[in-house]
């Protein structure tokens, strides 16, 4: 399979290169953005070269698919976007994405995240698309809301960061939804 390049309004999201190392680096290794991840922060350069890679092997195993996401007026990298445990026989992936604090409130995510549900549903033919988050996480928690993602629980323990485990909440969007939705927009 060859890795898709999508474009939105703003943004062109295309394969992680090792060349996007240094930026990608930048953003985690700032707590800001990693305080919901689920990680540590980056402290060498090298764990977001390892990163990059392990997207890449991801794919390579139709597991998983990760974007970077440019700007397309100047090409700068600010982000990620991705399908994590991808399953393309049983039609379903959960997204997973982490944006530069500078481009934070500007709605840079949700066209990222539009993006890749158009692309899994109508391209990838999945059915469910998945998100896991921290119940503290508001913003992200709203911003799943706010394209249809349906909360369906908290998953006790799920998540461990700072030597310490995290409950967490699963959303899910189903193909269905999504298509009533967009056919409304």
């Amino acid at each position: 399979m060859e890795f898709p390049i999508l474009e939105t309004k703003r943004l062109r999201l295309e394969k992680v290169e090792e060349k996007d190392a240094n930026l990608f680096f930048d953003i985690m290794s700032r707590e800001e953005v990693i305080v919901y991840y689920g990680m540590e922060p980056l402290v060498h350069r090298e764990e977001a070269v390892e990163m990059i890679r392990s997207f890449h092997a991801s794919f390579n195993v139709e597991r998983g698919m990760r974007w970077a996401i440019r700007l397309k007026e100047t090409e700068q990298f600010i982000g990620t976007i991705g399908l994590n445990n991808l399953n393309l026989k049983a039609k379903k992936a959960e997204v997973g994405y982490e944006l530069h604090p500078d481009y934070w409130r500007q709605q840079l995510m949700q066209e990222a995240i539009r993006g890749v549900l158009k692309h899994s549903f109508a391209e990838l033919d999945l059915y469910r698309i998945g998100a896991v988050t921290f119940p503290e996480n508001i913003s992200s928690n709203r911003l799943l809301e706010k394209l249809g993602f349906t909360l369906e629980g908290r998953l006790r323990g799920y998540l461990h960061q700072r030597n310490q485990s995290h409950d967490a909440y699963i959303f899910s969007l189903l193909r269905t939804e999504w298509l009533a939705e967009e056919g409304s927009d």
